[in-house]
């Protein structure tokens, strides 16, 4: 009876084109009676927000909210997205692999800041909407502030460490292959312009995460792993000229400043310190992911900054490095 009112109530405001906050407190009374979001319901709401060009500030949070209940919680167990469901989003919210409004951006991200668990192909998707603005100039990002083509800002740093906060749910320590390569191509494709400078930090720290799991190294979770702890965020000097200085030391600042944003503050030891321990294991560095690293970087036929200074922190923290690296280490020495 519910499912019905609220598709009754539904068609209603479909037919009226646009939407006030009247509607969504009524519309938030007859979906969540029963605490439930189902599957048609869902359908639904996305029928009505494109049914309604009309609408009010309400609506984004209602929308937000109700569909990722829907995502994340109403089947389990409770708080996976399934690849199914994961499918379906990403259908439902963009056309030819680019998302079509900043809140199914956001709903994007909410579903995977509030998941235990979701695809490689979803986060990946999100990153990329990201590669898009900054690479084609299109998508969401595009149509709110002074966001520029071929330039990464702040605001566009913090929504990359966003979903890579959110996917390291549950258990997803390590930065994935298809993570870092969305962020190898959003930095050739930024390469050379006036970068916030909080873009190469996330960059060499996110790669760094990737390439010392793949290689055996023992991850820290990836909020410390990625935290803003400044390393590259140095008032008194400009970034090239602190990556140069990083590259002479053979790796030694980067390294330095690594280890202090793994460093884990007491309180989150002891809260963390059993679940850390069985998960912090990470395979080794199988052939093809080595091989993929070693022609990922210097892609475009030149090694930026930032992947020097990756490169060099290879070599300095990674004894076991794989056959098919050692090139590029020898290459860049």
């Amino acid at each position: 009876m519910g499912e019905e009112k609220a598709s009754g109530r539904i068609a209603q405001i479909e037919s009226s084109g646009r939407i006030t906050p009247l509607d969504v407190l009524e519309l938030r009374s007859l979906i969540f009676r029963d605490g439930l979001v189902v599957c048609d319901e869902a359908k639904a709401i996305f029928s009505l927000n494109d049914a309604c060009p009309e609408q009010c500030p309400e609506w984004r949070v209602f929308f937000v909210e109700a569909l990722t209940d829907y995502l994340v919680h109403q089947e389990k167990p409770s708080g996976y997205v399934s690849a199914k469901k994961a499918d379906w989003l990403i259908g439902a919210i963009s056309h030819d692999g680019r998302v079509d409004s900043a809140m199914e951006l956001e709903l994007l991200v909410r579903v995977l800041e509030q998941s235990k668990f979701s695809t490689d192909r979803l986060v990946a998707f999100a990153l990329d909407q990201v590669r898009l603005a900054v690479a084609e100039g299109v998508g969401p990002l595009m149509e709110q502030g002074d966001h520029a083509r071929g330039v990464v800002d702040r605001d566009e740093v913090d929504l990359l460490r966003r979903i890579l906060y959110a996917f390291g749910g549950d258990g997803n320590i390590a930065i994935t292959r298809a993570e870092a390569e969305v962020l190898f191509q959003i930095n050739d494709a930024v390469a050379g312009a006036r970068n916030d400078a909080s873009w190469d930090d996330l960059f060499v720290k996110a790669v760094a995460n990737f390439v010392m799991c793949a290689s055996g190294y023992q991850a820290p979770t990836r909020e410390v792993a990625l935290r803003q702890e400044n390393f590259l965020d140095r008032a008194d000097a400009d970034i090239g000229g602190f990556l140069a200085r990083m590259a002479k030391s053979g790796g030694c600042e980067l390294l330095a400043a690594y280890r202090k944003a793994v460093d884990i503050d007491a309180e989150w030891e002891a809260r963390n310190q059993w679940n850390d321990s069985c998960r912090r294991r990470a395979e080794r560095c199988e052939s093809d992911e080595a091989k993929w690293l070693a022609d990922r970087i210097g892609k475009d036929g030149r090694i930026q900054d930032n992947e020097l200074a990756l490169v060099r922190f290879i070599r300095e923290t990674s004894p076991s490095v794989h056959p098919a690296l050692r090139s590029l280490l020898e290459k860049v020495a």
